[in-house]
Parts: structure tokens; C-alpha cells; sequence
């Protein structure tokens, strides 16, 4: 049915309601149910593994067999295939799908200002609003877990974590959507200098260079990225020839995705870094069986997966870098995709291990605070801060399912590394 321009769309309070309506088909204390059948955790992570590069699978074997903590990172697609089968709502909101504390970071702002934001749009998609909140509450549970802390100390991160997504969420619900496009949350600005436990790290990264031939081949896929990104920055990419090109080991669940390190150079031997990311489908969609809204699922078929992690990182971050674009391109007989990025533009995570008890907590809430003000983007996200109320009985059932699922994680790697054959 074609769009009435002269009805309105309904109202802040209208979409409330229909959140409280939601209620009386998932109560909200059925969020807390753990479904433990009908799971193979391992067939998951096997079917992860077949479309990546051969050489770097027992890499990321390695990685995901360090720690639980680490397991939980890279296994997302359990986690999507475990939430599909509990109780969830229909709230659809843009969703990270794979929000947990060590996917959140610092970067710079196209106007040289360090912001914090969610920084992993790997997996994000569409899906039940709650999914994020759940995921972000057992990472709290797992990393607390495993920098020894208190268990009162965890659960009190992981409750208020959760309570101050939803008090965001509800206060976010009050503004206009114009207001909450141009909230620009500060979750740092007090604390960068009071704070010298949260000192930034980053990952060192593993690169090899291309073999002879290959960045030809890169430099005809560049000129594809640049037709996707604006054209103020396609302007300014014309100052610059490539100089290097080298493949990059990323992260821990994405070990084994194609990534592309990028060395542009202008003729003053300044460097400008870009980061080419494979883009496969969302394990929201893969493997929590989200089906995507009509828009969505057309825009995918356009641009393909490179297409949708950018698309969700521009409306989940409040400010997100200039140079993001995508590829879609024929390779080794496959159809792939890709994302661009700028590589590392003043970025930095958090040491969770150097934390003392109350950083951490405050850094887990800082989380949820961010979570809300993307989520709070979406045209359901007053219908979600109308399910979840800024009360107790969201935020009980969420933290329950945290360490209901912590347990189960945790079962997880330790079957992961018997079934990895893993030392112990």
C-alpha cells in the first residue's frame, strides 16, 4: 500500500503502547528462559569454518580456545542459533548482533574528536531488540568471570548495565526522532583522565604481503569501492596511489574472513590506511532466523552483505567514518563481499583485565547507555522502550538468562576444546 503523505506516522506513545501489548505475548519474565535442546554448538562453528581460509582456521581455533572469554566473542552464530529457539519478541530493531563489551571502542570523528561507539558491524541485521541487551549482559557475566571478580561486583555490572539500557531507551522514546538522530552520546568525557585502568590496546596484527599479481586485481577492486562512498571522498581518494597491499589475520571469530590492508600514498608521501573486510551473511539472519523486513532483504539482494554492514554501522553509530563503502565482486568462483574502512583512525579498546571492580562496572554501563542510543535509532525503538518499562522485571529476566547462558558458554568452550583437540 503506497505511503499517505498527509497521515502521520504514528505517535511516541502509540508505539509505547503497542510495546506494552507486546507484553501479553512474551511476558517479559519469559526472557529469562534458557532452551538448552535441539542445539550442536560444534556443527556450528565446522560450517563457520568451511568457506574460510584453509591456512588461518587453526588460528582461530587457537584464539576461541584461549579463554571463555574469548570462545564467547567468536561464537556469535551459537549464540543467534541459541536465541531463536527462547521466547523473544517481535520488537525488529537494527540490531550489532554481537554486542559484547570488547566491541565497543574509542576512534576519531570526522571532525578529529574521540568518540565512543559500538565498532563491530560484522554481524548486525534486524532482529528482536532484547537479542543485543542479552548478549551485552553475558559478556559482562563471562568477563567478569574470567578477570576473577566478585560474583556481587558481576552481577551488579550486569544489572545495572541493563537497567541503564533501558532507562536510555525510555528517555530516548520522549525525544523526536530528529533529537535522538543528533544525540551524540559522551559515555567518556569524564572519565578518560580519572580512570588509568581503562588504558587503550590494540590487537598486533598478523599480515603477510599478496602474491605477484594479486594487487592489480586489488586496484581494480578499490576503483569499485570508490564508486560506493560519497562524492566528496571519492574527490579527495583522486590525491592518492596505491603503494601496498597486504593481506591481515582480524580479531577471533573473524579469523579466516579475506581482509585487505590498503597503503594509499599522496605525492608528499602522506599515508591514508583503508581496511577491505569479506562481508558474509549475518548470523541474525544465518543462524537466528531473523526474516529481514521487505526494504532490507532488497537492499542486501542490491548490495550485498558489504552494503549491509555499512548501512547498519551509519545508523548505529552516531558518528561513523566518511570512508566506509562496499564491493560486491566474483572471486575463486564465489560471489563475495566486502567492506571499506578506514584501519585503526585513533582507535583503541578497553583492557578489561586492568580494570579495577568499579571501571568495570561503569564501563559495562557505558556500554548499555551506547546500546540504547542505537537502538533508540530504529522507528521501533519507543516500542521496545515500551516493552522493556524502566523497571525491574526486564532487567531480572535479562540478567538470569546472562548467567544461565554464561554456564552454557562456558560448557561450550570447554567441548569446544575437546572437539578441537586443544591442550589442555
Amino acid at each position: 500500500m503506497p505511503h499517505d503523505p498527509w497521515r502521520a506516522p504514528p505517535s511516541r506513545a502509540a508505539h509505547a503502547a503497542e510495546g506494552k501489548v507486546e507484553r501479553g505475548r512474551v511476558p517479559r519474565s519469559a526472557l529469562a528462559h534458557l532452551v538448552r535442546t535441539g542445539r550442536d554448538p560444534m556443527a556450528v562453528l565446522d560450517a563457520q569454518d568451511v568457506d574460510r581460509v584453509p591456512e588461518l582456521v587453526p588460528l582461530r581455533t587457537a584464539r576461541m580456545g584461549a579463554s571463555a572469554f574469548a570462545f564467547y566473542r567468536g561464537s556469535a552464530a551459537i549464540m543467534a542459533d541459541d536465541l531463536s529457539r527462547c521466547p523473544s519478541t517481535n520488537i525488529l530493531v537494527a540490531s550489532c548482533g554481537d554486542a559484547h563489551l570488547s566491541n565497543f571502542s574509542l576512534y576519531a570523528s570526522p571532525q578529529r574528536t574521540l568518540v565512543f561507539d559500538l565498532n563491530d558491524f560484522d554481524e548486525s541485521a534486524w532482529a528482536p531488540s532484547e537479542w543485543d541487551v542479552k548478549r551485552l549482559a553475558t559478556s559482562v557475566v563471562i568477563a567478569g568471570r574470567a578477570t576473577s571478580r566478585d560474583d556481587s561486583v558481576i552481577e551488579d555490572a550486569a544489572r545495572q548495565a541493563v537497567r541503564t539500557y533501558q532507562r536510555a531507551l525510555c528517555a530516548a522514546a520522549k525525544r523526536s526522532p530528529l533529537e535522538r538522530y543528533f544525540d551524540h552520546f559522551d559515555a567518556l568525557g569524564a572519565h578518560l583522565s580519572s580512570d588509568p585502568e581503562t588504558a587503550a590496546v590494540v590487537d598486533p596484527p598478523v599480515m603477510t604481503h599478496l602474491p605477484s599479481g594479486a594487487e592489480a586485481r586489488a586496484w581494480r577492486v578499490f576503483e569499485e569501492y570508490q564508486l560506493s562512498v560519497n562524492v566528496d571522498i571519492r574527490l579527495l581518494l583522486q590525491k592518492y596511489a596505491m603503494a601496498d597491499v597486504t593481506a591481515r589475520v582480524v580479531g577471533v571469530g573473524s579469523v579466516g574472513t579475506r581482509c585487505l590492508l590498503i597503503a594509499l600514498q599522496d605525492g608528499d608521501g602522506g599515508v591514508l590506511l583503508l581496511q577491505g573486510k569479506e562481508a558474509g551473511e549475518s548470523v541474525l539472519v544465518e543462524y537466528g532466523r531473523v526474516a529481514q523486513p521487505p526494504a532490507v532483504a532488497g537492499f542486501i539482494e542490491e548490495f550485498g552483505n558489504g552494503g549491509r554492514v555499512v548501512a547498519l554501522q551509519r545508523i548505529l553509530q552516531a558518528v561513523s567514518d566518511p570512508f566506509l563503502g562496499h564491493i560486491r565482486r566474483s572471486s575463486e568462483g564465489a560471489l563475495r563481499d566486502f567492506y571499506v574502512r578506514q584501519f585503526h583512525d585513533m582507535k583503541g579498546g578497553f583492557d578489561l583485565e586492568a580494570m579495577e571492580d568499579k571501571p568495570f562496572r561503569w564501563y559495562a554501563v557505558a556500554c548499555a547507555a551506547t546500546l540504547a542510543r542505537a537502538h533508540g535509532q530504529s522507528p521501533a525503538g519507543a516500542t521496545a522502550a515500551g516493552y522493556s518499562g524502566d523497571g525491574g522485571r526486564f532487567a531480572e529476566a535479562v540478567v538470569e538468562w546472562a548467567y544461565a547462558y554464561a554456564d552454557l558458554s562456558y560448557e561450550d568452550w570447554q567441548t569446544f576444546r575437546r572437539h578441537r583437540a586443544i591442550d589442555a
